[in-house]
């Protein structure tokens, strides 16, 4: 269906469909006139209410701003999302022209892509900010319990800090730079349900990156003291819960460098006491979440015990090819569409070991979209009802943050660190006893951390997580990323290129350092338009 659209609030449909596996949309009256009304006056309202809030993280409307129809499309954190954030990094290649101006930083206000992720992020968040107030009116008349209540708006507001940090990873500098002190974006939470509300989101500039941070974690703080640690059987992956808020606190506070804030979250989610030895693995005590025992475990079941939060998809909400991991990322071989390859400059890091699982399990020759054979993730597998779930957050992550948080704030090779470094990477070894990485495999601690920064991209390649380590890495002394990388140019193909710990052949397109102004995304002419006093990034 088409969405009802503004330029200040976006789509406010909401949506039923995650819940049953269809895509019935439930059709409302227009933005004046929902919250006060019909849209939330029973409790299957407001659960209805609430799946289209998880359906607008999803199936977000892509339109390209020339007129044409518009098309769902995976915005802003489904298919579009993951493909956009490994276009902007330099781990996977853009084949043919579809993500080309993201790959080669050539967006301006107008250019789509972008655009199209700044306005579906806003209008996630207006439609969590309609659906808070919606519920809180429901608990306080009794149509649905006070603790359902405070729940569903603890869902939406993991959902809004979940938005606002999209943006501020794409559109803004990240809070290393000078301590947040950076413009960052208009933070929105409350609803835009009126005249008076379009009057205050008129008048509201971009707040500063630090205070968007203490907002973001006010949220998520609300969402884990609300939320259960367990959505049910077959439901917690697809809803927000208490460790997958926990979770995103940790990565919020990892991209702001407070490592003892990442430590705390990460701890909340491991065992007490000394933790396993591997090959047994550690067990959150909040949900039982764990890794599977193979890497491929995640991705051959969406509803893995690793995958803490996905964001659902089912041949319904895919109408066309575009929307699909497994089209854009998928070889022709498979039955893809070869858009989005892998890079040799990922595969061939000396950390990727030849005898890594990952590599056939997760990897695999095939043809691209131009015919040539090349290397291609096989992480998202349903070529024929697109059904693969995209991945937020994986326990795997939760591992890697913690071994981070630990290494960067011991004075040496942190044991622990280590530990919990090598339950992600043991499992993907021939032989853990010998390959396993020991404190001897490392010369010092910046070794160490650079050796978890590498295990980082290879555990999530094409999973859209390279954009936000570039982004919170461009300042880092020692392991900063200096801006966009160099990566190989746009067309890139041929298995000739792949070998482990191989050669990268040169690079075609030259990186952009952080200085430059295309480091960030601009702010949509679209919103200035509308809203002037939202400053645009300089150099646009």
């Amino acid at each position: 269906m088409k969405y009802t659209t503004n330029k200040i609030f976006a789509s406010i449909v909401l949506a039923a469909g995650l819940a049953g596996g269809c895509k019935e949309k439930l059709d409302l009256q227009p933005y004046n006139q929902i919250v006060n009304t019909t849209a939330f006056n029973t409790a299957s309202r407001c659960a209805l209410a609430l799946n289209g809030v998880y359906d607008a993280a999803q199936s977000g409307v892509y339109d390209p701003l020339n007129g044409t129809a518009t098309s769902d499309r995976g915005y802003p954190f489904g298919a579009a999302a993951i493909e956009q954030s490994e276009m902007r990094g330099e781990d996977c290649v853009n084949i043919q022209t579809f993500y080309l101006t993201t790959y080669l930083a050539q967006y301006n206000p107008t250019t789509p892509n972008n655009v199209n992720m700044w306005k579906e992020l806003y209008a996630l968040i207006n439609k969590a900010n309609l659906s808070i107030a919606g519920f809180r009116g429901a608990g306080t008349g009794g149509v649905i319990t006070s603790t359902v209540a405070l729940q569903y708006e603890g869902e939406c507001r993991f959902l809004r800090a979940m938005a606002h940090h999209e943006l501020l990873i794409n559109f803004c500098k990240p809070y290393s730079d000078n301590a947040g002190a950076a413009l960052g974006v208009p933070y929105r939470d409350y609803p835009i349900d009126g005249q008076s509300a379009v009057a205050q989101a008129q008048s509201q500039p971009r707040d500063l990156v630090k205070n968007n941070y203490t907002a973001i974690l006010a949220d998520l703080d609300f969402a884990e003291a609300n939320l259960p640690a367990n959505g049910g059987a077959g439901v917690n992956t697809i809803r927000a819960t208490k460790a997958a808020a926990i979770a995103l606190k940790a990565r919020v506070k990892m991209h702001m460098g407070d490592w003892t804030g990442v430590q705390t979250e990460v701890n909340k989610l491991l065992p007490t006491g000394v933790l396993p030895t591997f090959p047994t693995l550690p067990v959150s005590p909040v949900g039982g979440w764990t890794l599977t025992a193979s890497p491929d475990g995640p991705f051959v079941d969406n509803l893995s015990l690793e995958s803490i939060f996905s964001i659902r998809n089912d041949p319904n909400d895919n109408p066309q090819t575009n929307a699909a991991l497994s089209r854009l990322f998928g070889s022709v071989t498979l039955g893809g569409r070869g858009l989005v390859s892998l890079s040799p400059i990922l595969f061939n890091l000396p950390e990727w070991t030849c005898s890594d699982k990952r590599k056939t399990l997760l990897t695999a020759d095939g043809t691209s979209a131009i015919t040539t054979a090349t290397k291609f993730t096989k992480k998202y597998k349903d070529y024929g009802t697109y059904s693969d779930y995209a991945p937020y957050i994986r326990y795997a992550e939760v591992l890697l943050m913690g071994a981070e948080a630990e290494a960067r704030l011991d004075a040496g090779i942190s044991a622990r660190g280590l530990t919990l470094l090598n339950y992600v990477r043991n499992r993907s070894l021939n032989d853990p006893a010998t390959e396993a990485y020991t404190a001897a495999s490392f010369a010092d601690k910046t070794a160490f951390i650079k050796a978890i920064l590498a295990e980082r991209r290879i555990e999530f390649a094409a999973e859209g997580k390279r954009w936000g380590d570039i982004h919170r890495l461009a300042t880092d002394p020692v392991f900063g990323t200096g801006g966009i990388p160099a990566k190989m140019a746009s067309g890139f193909v041929g298995t000739a290129a792949f070998a482990c710990a191989g050669v990268v052949p040169p690079r075609g397109a030259d990186a952009i350092g952080y200085s430059d102004y295309r480091f960030l995304w601009p702010i949509p002419a679209q919103e200035r338009n509308t809203n002037p006093i939202v400053a645009q990034n300089p150099g646009y």
